[in-house]
């Protein structure tokens, strides 16, 4: 017995050695967490979605959802590499709009002479331990090096396949303002960010960026955590208005009724960025099903949809190309244009009608 307990007392200090390291972040304190507890949505020491929201769904407890997670399913990594193309993102002209997507959920914009990153995860891997959870075989085409000044950092919330810190640190230089929910600051001031250029919000909340940008706070139904601790951060949306546009970024999120809301206060958008990939039944409360991507882009009033949260990283049980696949046959009858570039493809944000192959195919 005296053996059995010095093996896990061992294992318990190594678990909190790894967990002390830089990339785990930070947990919000002091005059941050002062303005944490003010939130409506924080409680009883965590934040809260908009409706009760349990971590799995249909009858499912942990240990059913480890045994499909493990069991094998060979179809969850594609088989050949991933197509993809090279966009310069350092040489495009200032008057080109365009966005051009990473895989994931990881994407650069060029709006009104303005250069916007989305959750950026270019390391290869999405997890603590760099050896799992890796990227998929033609979708680590860009990596930091390859990201040009930025004026507007996005981080939707601080899940490891959407805020990478080896990414982060090596931007750092180049990044002019972090817009965030609350909580998250905390990880980017332990990793040397400039707090002056951090933004952080509730839900609701607005900030006036100057030159005609401004962004909308607006809910998610998600949760938060880098560790075994969770929603001690906020998970986010944003409507973020240009001179020009008018564009939803969607983070990660499970269909609710707050996608109408934001299409009744914020709407039509130009273009919505919603998740599709990474579902199952067994949570499907947090994450959007296919189906539900195209009725998302309906309720906020969008006249073009982007479908990303797939295709680089096997975080779900589902095929990997089930999303696309699902998504493209719900959005036949549908009057919503929807974009499905390639990694690094130019997607035109000015410009309907442009057409995309179904590169998932084959």
């Amino acid at each position: 017995m005296l053996i059995t307990l010095s093996v896990i007392l061992l294992f318990v200090l190594i678990v909190y050695l790894f967990m002390q390291q830089p990339k785990f972040g930070s947990a919000p304190k002091g005059k941050r967490l002062e303005r944490i507890r003010e939130s409506p949505h924080f409680r009883d020491g965590k934040f809260h979605n908009l409706s009760v929201t349990p971590d799995l769904t249909n009858g499912a407890n942990y240990y059913t959802v480890m045994r499909e997670i493990l069991s094998s399913k060979p179809h969850r990594v594609p088989a050949k590499e991933i197509p993809h193309v090279k966009t310069d993102l350092k040489s495009l002209p200032l008057n080109e709009d365009v966005l051009v997507w990473f895989g994931h959920s990881s994407y650069f914009m060029q709006i009104d002479g303005k250069k916007i990153l989305v959750d950026p995860v270019l390391s290869g891997a999405a997890s603590p331990l760099a050896f799992t959870t890796r990227e998929f075989k033609g979708t680590g085409a860009y990596r930091a090096s390859d990201i040009p000044e930025i004026d507007y950092l996005f981080i939707s919330h601080d899940h490891w396949d959407h805020i990478d810190y080896k990414t982060l640190i090596e931007i750092k230089p180049r990044v002019s303002k972090i817009i965030t929910g609350l909580g998250t600051g905390a990880h980017f001031e332990r990793w040397g960010y400039d707090p002056e250029i951090i933004v952080e919000k509730d839900w609701h909340e607005t900030e006036d960026l100057g030159d005609g940008f401004v962004v909308h706070a607006t809910p998610a139904r998600h949760f938060s955590g880098r560790g075994f601790v969770r929603n001690r951060a906020l998970w986010m949306s944003f409507v973020f208005k240009t001179p020009t546009m008018n564009i939803f970024i969607g983070g990660d999120s499970g269909y609710d009724t707050h996608f109408a809301d934001i299409g009744k206060k914020f709407g039509p958008f130009d273009l919505a960025i919603l998740e599709n990939g990474q579902y199952d039944m067994s949570w499907q409360l947090i994450h959007t099903l296919p189906e539900e991507v195209v009725q998302v882009a309906k309720e906020l009033n969008a006249s073009r949809f982007i479908p990303v949260h797939s295709a680089k990283f096997a975080l779900g049980n589902h095929p990997w190309d089930e999303p696309l696949n699902r998504v493209a046959e719900a959005n036949k009858n549908s009057d919503i244009e929807m974009a499905t570039p390639m990694i690094g493809e130019k997607v035109f944000l000015k410009q309907s009608g442009q057409a995309f192959r179904e590169w998932w195919k084959g």
